[in-house]
């Protein structure tokens, strides 16, 4: 293929899988329950952290930045964190013990019941991930998880899924990015409605 028609082509993708999104009411209704338990969490005190792999872990960085940042209003910050960013305990806890153990031996020292995690997975397989959200289970930690199509096994374990219609990895982790934009976008107006 030549570049136009690749660039033609994921274009397309994109906007097909975002058609997909606007026309199905439960991954929306996902999207605006998970706006709303993130905008109570920040209201009660809590902090929510966000944990991926790879590319997906760039998004969750993203993603928290955007909250303890700003993103459109010039408003105080929001308690929010990736859980990768402490390269000196991922990198501790992968050589020590495991990297399957990584987000979930950080959020049990760090989280607290009333916090929200963030898991951002196209696959919804990643086993950190998963061990994460199995310690939330025990702290009183509400989940989220982004993931593909499927879900993978976060489907059983989210307490809300926003399941992107699509199997292909980088289309995935760009409607993440949309989601969790309209997700900032929601909770940062409701938060400051007068700024």
């Amino acid at each position: 293929m030549d570049c136009q028609t690749i660039i033609q082509q994921r274009i397309l993708e994109h906007i097909s899988i975002a058609d997909k999104l606007l026309g199905n009411n439960v991954i929306q209704q996902n999207i605006a329950e998970a706006a709303d338990i993130i905008l109570n969490c920040f209201r009660n005190g809590g902090k929510v952290w966000f944990c991926g792999n790879g590319g997906s872990a760039a998004d969750a960085q993203h993603l928290a930045a955007e909250f303890s940042g700003k993103f459109y209003i010039d408003r105080e910050p929001l308690p929010a964190e990736a859980l990768h960013c402490n390269t000196s305990f991922l990198t501790a806890v992968a050589n020590d013990y495991s990297f399957d153990i990584v987000y979930a031996r950080l959020i049990a020292g760090l989280g607290k019941e009333g916090d929200i995690l963030v898991g951002l997975s196209t696959s919804g397989n990643s086993a950190n991930i998963l061990k994460a959200f199995e310690v939330c289970r025990t702290k009183g930690i509400k989940t989220v998880g982004f993931t593909g199509e499927t879900g993978g096994k976060m489907r059983q374990i989210s307490d809300i899924l926003v399941n992107v219609p699509s199997t292909d990895t980088p289309r995935i982790q760009e409607m993440h990015i949309t989601v969790g934009h309209i997700i900032c976008e929601i909770v940062e107006a409701s938060l400051f409605p007068n700024l």
